[in-house]
This record gives structure tokens, sequence and C-alpha cells, in this order.
């Protein structure tokens, strides 16, 4: 089978939010494939973010897809939300979703990508069920809540038994990594199967600026 393109979402949870237009933009011309925004809500983890003005502030500058990852309590409540923001993917947590499969349903129904993300001691098996409903899975490679954490090598595992899974099962599925992604992690979540990388500090606090961090993730 022929391996797909590595495609790179960089975080903007590490970008300098005084210049985020500006950042963004660079992130789009140093050819960054979308970009990730981390909604927390400060009860499904411990930290709170930002919400639909934000990301309507962003599809206004940008061209590229905006993937929503709703790290929140009963997303059901938001999604329209997000949507009308200009999200172009919804990621929603199993953890966090008590009805999973309608929220992936209206998610569809409202036009947009679908999304589900599952953390680090969450067994790959819990998604069988609706893997059938989904374009994009995202293994969290850290605990959610922060950025800057450091890589957890005890996820690999999980990474090669999905990779496996979806080549088997459903090769139109993405495979997507959140946590810790940088210079040393990319190559071995790529190894193991990721072929969607979501990297914040790698990219927005790269030492030689974000067009470096970018283009030392590709390799």
């Amino acid at each position: 089978m022929t391996q797909a393109p590595i495609r790179i979402a960089p975080s903007i949870l590490a970008a300098d939010f005084a210049r985020l237009g500006d950042q963004v933009r660079e992130a789009e011309k140093a050819g960054a494939d979308r970009l990730h925004l981390d909604v927390m809500d400060g009860h499904f983890v411990p930290n709170i973010t930002f919400g639909p003005p934000v990301i309507r502030s962003l599809r206004a500058v940008t061209r590229l897809p905006l993937e929503t990852h709703l790290m929140v309590e009963e997303p059901d409540r938001f999604l329209e939300h997000f949507a009308e923001a200009g999200s172009t993917t919804l990621i929603v947590h199993w953890e966090g979703s008590v009805h999973l499969q309608r929220a992936l349903d209206r998610i569809r129904g409202l036009g947009l990508k679908t999304g589900v993300a599952i953390n680090p001691a969450t067994p790959a098996m819990v998604l069988e069920e609706v893997l059938g409903d989904v374009d994009l899975v995202l293994i969290m490679t850290v605990n959610p809540g922060f950025g800057g954490q450091r890589f957890i090598e005890s996820t690999l595992p999980k990474i090669r038994r999905l990779r496996d899974w979806l080549d088997r099962a459903r090769p139109n599925v993405e495979l997507e990594v959140d946590g810790g992604i940088d210079a040393e992690t990319a190559p071995k979540v790529i190894a193991a199967g990721a072929r969607v990388l979501v990297a914040g500090t790698a990219v927005f606090r790269h030492p030689q600026g974000i067009t470096a961090g970018i283009n030392t993730l590709r390799g």
C-alpha cells in the first residue's frame, strides 16, 4: 500500500495570540496543511482556551482547513456554534461524549468532517463501533489540557495497532497524533503509522521560526 503523505497541523495553542493572525498566515505560507484549534472548557481538561469568536476571526485570515478539537464535556451542546464559526472538522473525545455516534452524525449533518479522539490510557478498541462514522482518528500522545508536554512513549504500540486496523478496515480514515510532537518524536510516530502530526511548540516556538519548525517535522 502506498503511504499517504505526512500532513502538518500546527496547534495555535502555542502561538503568540497578540500576533495570531500574522503567525497563522506565516504557517500557511510555510506549507501547513491545516490548523489545529484546541478548545478547552476547564471541566473535561484543567484549562480554558477559546471559543467560536477566535475561530471566526481565523476563518477570515486563512484559507487553511480549521480542525477544531473539542476537549469539552458534552460537546453536543456546542457543535452548531463551532460549525457556524467556520470549522472544517470537528473532533470530539470518546471520553467526553455520552452519545458518541449521535454527536458524529450531527457533525456530518452540519456538512463537516468528523473526528474522534482518545486519551493515552484509552484502548483503541473502543473505536470499533464508530470507525464507519469518522473521517479522522486522533490519538493523544500526552494527557490533554496543556501544551508543551512530554511525549508518552507507551502510545506508540497503540498507533501501530490502529494503523494496521485502519489499513485493513478503513484505509481512507486519517490517523492523527497530538502531544509532544517535535523533531525527535515525529519520526517515531510516522514509523508507527501516523499520517497527520499536530504540533504547537515545535512550530510556533521553533528557534528559527515557523517555517523552520514545519520543515523540521516533515524531515
